[in-house]
């Protein structure tokens, strides 16, 4: 199959949107923007032996997360998901049905989000898979949720549970954009993040971009049930805290405002619970164990790296 019969292949499949007025195909796709509105743009790449084993993984879930991790970012600023562009980088061999595969794990759950596919670009080579995601979406409500604006005295609130994504979430999560926008029309969010890096590594985002410190609760941290099947060496809490790709939303509230939500659960019709995990304060990092103890803490979470060396 050649590039330009695998885009043909796509553009039969695509169904039409009220957004898209040149769809793929032409130079440039045409949505449709509301009048005097920003639009936010994320994009995130994913690599095979990286993110994702190729031959221990379903491609059509490759291709639902290779979307989703973008929707979560969309999220983490409270926003609504509108258009989507998508860039493959394809092994010669196997090509074809690799590629059909995750067309129609990105078409899923871009249905679901009602987010149209517009195009992208096509290539193969000798080397792995590589596939880029851009959404385009726009901001709702107030306007869209920054890292930053979080305040000494605010609660550190969070949806869902942290640890052990690798035994399954990470492909499987639900980006939490509904949720986003539900908190985003009930209470002030004064910060926000999506925990894609670990839950002290994105927390100390927010606290370095909003200019004060954090301490965290052992007590009030939700650990999920796989975080506590982990083993490595390393504790549930210490899983929970560093193991990343929960894409669950970190934010800031008033104190008042984190009463009514713990009360009131209104993200309870999706099954998400929001969760106080501590305080922000106004310097360092710290956790407070189950027996009252005060002590510093790295933030830990996955980095991607590379030297410096010459090429």
């Amino acid at each position: 199959m050649s590039e330009f019969e695998y885009i043909n292949w796509v553009r039969q499949r695509i169904p039409a949107h009220s957004r898209v007025l040149i769809g793929p195909g032409d130079d440039a796709a045409s949505v449709e923007w509301s009048s005097g509105k920003p639009c936010l743009i994320t994009t995130d790449m994913l690599l095979q032996g990286s993110c994702f084993l190729l031959e221990q993984t379903d491609p059509r879930l490759i291709g639902r997360k290779a979307l989703a991790v973008n929707l979560s970012d969309i999220a983490a600023m409270a926003g609504r998901p509108v258009a989507a562009v998508v860039s493959v980088a394809l092994p010669r061999v196997g090509g074809r049905k690799l590629a059909e595969q995750l067309y129609e794990g990105l078409s899923r759950i871009a249905g679901e989000f009602d987010t149209a596919i517009v195009g992208g670009d096509t290539n193969s080579w000798d080397g792995p898979l590589a596939i880029n995601v851009t959404v385009i979406g726009e901001p709702t409500g107030s306007g869209p949720v920054r890292r930053s604006g979080a305040e000494p005295g605010d609660w550190i609130l969070a949806t869902g549970e942290f640890g052990g994504s690798i035994l399954g979430k990470h492909l499987t999560f639900t980006p939490r954009v509904r949720e986003a926008q539900r908190l985003h029309s009930l209470v002030r969010i004064k910060a926000m993040i999506d925990v894609s890096d670990g839950l002290s590594a994105d927390l100390h985002h927010l606290c370095e971009e909003s200019g004060c410190g954090a301490i965290l609760e052992e007590s009030m941290i939700p650990i999920s049930e796989a975080a506590r099947q982990m083993r490595e060496g390393k504790s549930a809490l210490e899983h929970a805290l560093s193991d990343g790709e929960d894409f669950e939303l970190l934010f800031a509230a008033s104190p008042s405002e984190g009463r009514w939500l713990l009360r009131d659960q209104p993200l309870a019709e999706w099954g998400v619970s929001v969760h106080r995990l501590g305080e922000f304060v106004p310097e360092g990092f710290r956790l407070r164990t189950s027996d009252g103890v005060v002590r510093d803490i790295e933030p830990r979470g996955y980095v991607h790296e590379f030297d410096g060396g010459s090429s």
